[in-house]
């Protein structure tokens, strides 16, 4: 891929590729994403994975314009935190699509920057939470139908549990025996899709994050004080409790997603209350009643829902997440099906934090 890169897609953001230093970059799940070094600067380059995301030029159109609304806000001293904005080919262009060799943007680069994969302590937790919703709040008033949809219904559990159904019925891996435990277990909580048919109407459009992950929060590594929202790829319209489902998902567990120590893996309740104070002390004033009020089901919604696609990718083959190991995606579904239980068996002390 490097070779790919020096004679193909460097050239088209005028950078000399023999001077340029090729690094691998974070480890996310679907794209690949590298840092590019020289002489003159440095900057990050992705290729989108288009399997999973169909549309890459709206991807890179909804993240354009979400960083002209927050530079915008910044000047106006509305944001505090750094953009991280497009950088554009010589032929001014968001990204270039070199077909079957890959579609590829660039992205500028932030100095000094740091991210963490496992939450330390209740001050990294509310930190980080009150910088994506002061994310959140910035956005308030962008109109949420300006975005186009890259992934169509990400965040919709009936069509998660649908396609869990339909991959169970065709078991085209032949793996349904060795995660038939939690098979059942996830087609077991009809009562929470009851409640989620119930409030989903009810709440607003906005534009959310949609991969509130701690990674996705960049630290200063020189304070440690918050310094961007990154990976916009998932921005699209839809409601908040998703994002603070996806923090309460990813902070609260002192393991890692794919851990296999299961007995370790629980919601820690200073961490879930950090997020509670971090989150609403940007968005307080902008969530509607009911919007605060669906905080917890976006929670138990999200753990479930993760769980579900894990399992489901297990199932179909490991076709839609990246895996390092055999049964990967079932040890992520696992592991998210018990935070999930987690956070039904400490259901009173923890919404007692809204």
């Amino acid at each position: 891929m490097i070779k790919l890169i020096r004679q193909s897609v460097l050239p088209h953001f005028g950078i000399d590729a023999t001077e340029a230093k090729i690094s691998a970059l974070g480890n996310g799940h679907i794209n690949d994403t590298l840092l590019v070094c020289w002489s003159k600067g440095e900057l990050v380059l992705q290729r989108i994975n288009t399997q999973v995301f169909k549309t890459p030029h709206a991807l890179v159109s909804n993240a354009d314009k979400i960083s002209h609304h927050l530079c915008a806000k910044a000047l106006q001293q509305q944001y505090g935190l750094k953009v991280v904005s497009p950088y554009l080919t010589q032929d001014g262009e968001l990204a270039i699509d070199l077909g079957e060799q890959g579609f590829w943007r660039a992205m500028s680069y932030l100095p000094h920057s740091h991210c963490i994969e496992v939450v330390k302590s209740a001050e990294e937790a509310e930190i980080a939470a009150k910088a994506f919703g002061h994310f959140a709040s910035a956005l308030s008033d962008f109109d949420a139908t300006q975005l186009e949809d890259v992934i169509p219904q990400f965040h919709h559990l009936p069509g998660r549990i649908a396609l869990l159904q339909q991959a169970v019925a065709l078991d085209s891996a032949k793996r349904l025996e060795k995660c038939r435990y939690w098979v059942d277990y996830a087609l077991s909580q009809q009562a929470l899709l009851d409640e989620l048919a119930e409030i989903s109407p009810k709440l607003p459009l906005r534009i959310c994050h949609n991969d509130t992950k701690i990674n996705n929060m960049l630290f200063d590594q020189r304070d440690m004080s918050s310094m961007a929202i990154i990976d916009l790829d998932t921005c699209m319209k839809g409601h908040l409790m998703y994002d603070f489902g996806d923090m309460v998902r990813t902070f609260c567990s002192p393991e890692a997603e794919d851990s296999t120590a299961l007995e370790n893996v629980k919601v820690r309740q200073s961490i879930f209350a950090a997020i509670c104070r971090g989150y609403l002390s940007e968005l307080g004033e902008v969530l509607t009643e009911v919007e605060k009020r669906s905080l917890w089901l976006g929670a138990r919604v999200i753990c479930l829902m993760i769980g579900v696609r894990f399992l489901t990718d297990y199932l179909n083959g490991d076709v839609y997440f990246h895996i390092h190991r055999e049964g990967h995606n079932l040890d992520r579904a696992a592991n998210q099906f018990t935070l999930y239980q987690s956070l039904l068996d400490q259901e009173t002390v923890l919404k007692a934090n809204f």
